[in-house]
């Protein structure tokens, strides 16, 4: 699994304040959980969670050459099968999203791009079930699925607490949502962030967000 935009825009954004104890959820190559375990103290705990075999194994390989591998545990699991002994401040996932596409040809591909291995509703069912009752759960969807996650999540008792509309370009439509949730109601403001000025030259804003994570 390679790096991509996705995963360092939730890596950095994710609001990690007072998180002792954070679950990635399909961790991939463990990008997310080692942003995380960057910015947050020695006391943190991070689980990674990966149903798949291949990226189980160079996420635990990630992992064991960083800084922090004390700081997380790599478990090759589904979120349906996975039964810690403890709720999380804080669960993070950049999930699933390709509903009624065409699948393709890669097994691992498709599961981490396609909701056939975890739907909307999974997620949200085995997050409600793993978060504390102030825990909090940040995902990054694109436009279209992140307005039906708003949707289902409030069904399943979590609401919108932070949420960043992602453009590409400011004459481009929003490519993704960046959206925290809680099971308190909140206040949620709108905020947005533009993430080039032209071609390949990044905003000031996307520069400020991720530039700890960048060589």
């Amino acid at each position: 699994m390679k790096v991509g935009t996705d995963a360092v825009l939730l890596g950095a954004w994710a609001e990690v304040t007072g998180a002792k104890k954070i679950l990635d959820i399909g961790t991939g190559c463990g990008v997310i959980a080692l942003m995380l375990a960057q910015r947050t103290d020695d006391v943190v705990r991070i689980d990674a969670i990966e149903i798949g075999k291949e990226d189980f194994v160079q996420a635990q390989e990630n992992i064991s050459n960083s800084h922090w591998q004390n700081k997380i545990s790599v478990f090759h699991n589904s979120v349906q099968e996975f039964d810690p002994t403890h709720r999380y401040d804080l669960i993070v996932s950049n999930p699933p999203y390709f509903i009624n596409s065409l699948l393709p040809p890669a097994q691992h591909r498709m599961r981490s791009r396609h909701t056939r291995s975890l739907t909307f509703e999974e997620l949200l069912v085995h997050s409600v079930r793993m978060l504390k009752p102030s825990g909090k759960l940040a995902v990054i969807l694109p436009f279209r699925e992140g307005n039906n996650f708003k949707s289902l999540a409030a069904k399943n008792g979590l609401h919108v607490s932070k949420q960043l509309a992602v453009y590409s370009k400011k004459e481009k439509p929003q490519m993704r949502w960046l959206l925290e949730f809680g099971f308190a109601t909140y206040r949620s403001k709108k905020k947005k962030i533009i993430l080039y000025k032209k071609d390949t030259l990044k905003s000031k804003a996307y520069d400020n967000l991720t530039h700890d994570f960048y060589l």
